[in-house]
């Protein structure tokens, strides 16, 4: 048997799986103690921007395309994301140069998140 703790809508929950058959074993599905929640994110850099480019679906972050400082025209990739097995660029939406990129390869972003700012 294998031990797990999952966590569900915020509940936290140990859960017991019998290994070598075709149904589970749950015991234990009271809520236990609500896990420590994952620090903050730092706040953006002093000279972040006023333009937001925010993620359209949700995901996890696989490569950041631009760089701080860098001049971007509309429509440029700034950070590119992974969504059902396929890559989704997340372009600037006007021209700017970026000011803060929000989020690092590996992140998991949801819908509207702001991923980078831009000036």
């Amino acid at each position: 048997m294998k031990n797990y703790t999952i966590t569900v809508n915020g509940n936290v929950y140990n859960v017991t799986v019998e290994e070598g058959t075709t149904a589970g074993v749950v015991q234990n599905t009271a809520p236990v103690a609500a896990a420590p929640k994952a620090p903050a994110k730092k706040a953006a850099a002093a000279g972040a921007g006023s333009i937001k480019v925010e993620a359209g679906t949700q995901g996890k972050v696989v490569r950041i395309d631009a760089n701080v400082g860098a001049a971007v025209k509309a429509g440029d990739p700034v950070v590119t994301i992974e969504a059902m097995k396929m890559e989704i660029p997340v372009a600037a939406p006007e021209d700017g140069t970026v000011a803060s990129i929000d989020c690092a390869v590996g992140d998991s972003i949801n819908p509207g998140q702001v991923l980078a700012t831009m000036n």
